[in-house]
């Protein structure tokens, strides 16, 4: 036979602080990057790898750039001369980078 015990416990929250369920939390990342663009250097700074391994291992694998290609319905601009810059629309790159990481880490 198993017993069991009911115990209230209550754990204080700072000021500071408030409690919101994991799918709100959720919620506010995807809204943190809805409408944002990132440059090859916010890209770096959010992956922590330098634009050559970028550029080696995810953007221009042949696997990687049909999805990510903005002229194949993609989320990435691949610039195409001088004077243009790399664009990632942020929440899909997000999502790609979580979604793909066994991949690119293959």
């Amino acid at each position: 036979m198993v017993q069991q015990l009911s115990v209230n416990l209550t754990i204080p929250i700072p000021q500071d602080s408030v409690l919101i369920g994991k799918v709100e939390l959720e919620e506010l990342r995807k809204l943190e990057l809805s409408g944002v663009y990132w440059s090859m250097k916010e890209l770096e700074h959010r992956t922590g790898k330098k634009h050559e391994w970028l550029k080696e291992n995810i953007l221009f694998r042949q696997q990687f750039r049909k999805e990510l290609d903005s002229e194949n319905g993609g989320f990435v601009f691949y610039p195409k001369g001088k004077g243009q810059t790399w664009s990632f629309q942020a929440s899909k790159m997000a999502v790609f980078l979580d979604k793909n990481f066994h991949r690119v880490f293959r």
